[in-house]
């Protein structure tokens, strides 16, 4: 099993930290910060709660003026990298929104991110005073460097993962969008991975205004249209057919498959075992055609009824009359994002969204049956 994300935040990383923070200043008290941090409830916190324990007891322990505490984070952040460090963030989230550390915090979230990354320190700057932080936003979106142009675009998205939705920006897109107007066509990867999710979040409350920026943007530059593709990607597994339509699947549902099967590696299965699915289909004779191919499981809840969600098999042109067929694996072990539940789980084989074959499969409670997967 995978170690728990929380123990990044393990006893060597706080002493490491602990001691570069004295040899920063030296009246930064190691042993404190560590009994302030290694409390009762630490053990037992989540990744959050545990960098947030951290945080606080960094505004116990560093010099109580805020400029001089971020001098002091200064002094050792570009030795301080990755994940664990988005303790820096968070500290200029915890200490500095007072209106008279505003160009601090902005100074230091610019800096933080390159080393790990500001994009949820930045929201409730965002919550609190949208019209100016939006504007300080479209300025990063400008920077040279892509972390902070990355910062730009991931720290308003409507619904970041880990971050809390921004109510105002599902209600209304209309201040992210100048923002992912200078980015569109950016240079940086990292940028555009983080446009394009930007507008798939747009795309799940405000789906007419992801089709019309996709007709305007697409076909104009190449990074834009990665972008484009990525960004309406919710858009897609929902069958739009203004979105399907604008890149190239086949409007045409029944009748496209002339032949198709769906075949399992078994019919039982526990929760935690691995099943195989293996799949075949017949195109129909004619044209090439661009053809999105899906298996779909309607999941069992808690409350008995279902929930349905896709996984892609294949996306392509094809040529009429084209037999394709595949086989992949699927993993019945819960996950973080997905708890399982015993219960029969319909399999749909999807063609552009269409149902062309469909198998059953019947979850059984952890170790009830035996399986390659135990």
């Amino acid at each position: 099993m995978a170690e728990a994300l929380k123990n990044i935040y393990h006893i060597t990383f706080l002493t490491q930290l602990a001691s570069r923070l004295h040899e920063a200043w030296d009246g930064f008290e190691e042993q404190r910060f560590l009994d302030l941090v290694l409390n009762d409830t630490w053990e037992d916190s989540p990744l959050k709660a545990r960098m947030r324990i951290i945080t606080q007891a960094l505004g116990r322990c560093l010099p109580q003026r805020y400029s001089e505490a971020l001098e002091v984070l200064y002094k050792i952040d570009q030795a301080c990298t990755g994940l664990p460090y988005l303790i820096f963030p968070d500290y200029v989230e915890q200490y500095g929104r007072d209106p008279e550390n505003w160009e601090l915090s902005m100074t230091a979230l610019a800096r933080f991110t390159q080393g790990s990354t500001s994009e949820f320190a930045v929201r409730p700057f965002i919550m609190s005073d949208p019209e100016r932080m939006m504007r300080q936003m479209n300025i990063w979106a400008g920077d040279r460097n892509e972390h902070i142009r990355r910062l730009a675009s991931e720290g308003c998205r409507p619904r970041l993962p880990w971050g809390g939705a921004l109510p105002m920006f599902k209600q209304d897109p209309a201040p992210v969008l100048p923002i992912l107007e200078q980015l569109r066509e950016d240079e940086s990867l990292y940028v555009r991975k983080s446009v394009a999710n930007n507008l798939n979040d747009i795309a799940k409350d405000n789906p007419q205004v992801v089709r019309d920026i996709a007709v305007r943007w697409k076909g104009k530059h190449p990074y834009t249209d990665w972008i484009v593709r990525h960004g309406c990607r919710t858009l897609i597994r929902k069958d739009d057919p203004h979105i399907m339509a604008l890149f190239g699947y086949s409007a045409e549902l029944e009748g496209l498959a002339e032949e198709a099967s769906l075949q399992l590696s078994q019919q039982e299965a526990a929760i935690g075992d691995r099943m195989e699915l293996a799949y075949e289909l017949l195109v129909r004779e004619g044209e090439d055609v661009r053809i999105r191919v899906e298996y779909e499981i309607g999941f069992v809840k808690s409350n008995g009824k279902s929930t349905a969600k896709r996984f892609l098999l294949s996306d392509r042109t094809v040529a009429g009359g084209t037999r394709l067929q595949g086989r992949r694996g699927h993993s019945w072990a819960d996950l973080t994002t997905r708890k399982h539940y015993p219960g029969l789980h319909l399999i749909r084989l999807l063609v552009n969204g269409f149902a062309v074959a469909e198998a059953e499969l019947l979850l059984m409670p952890q170790d009830a049956v035996g399986s390659e997967g135990q």
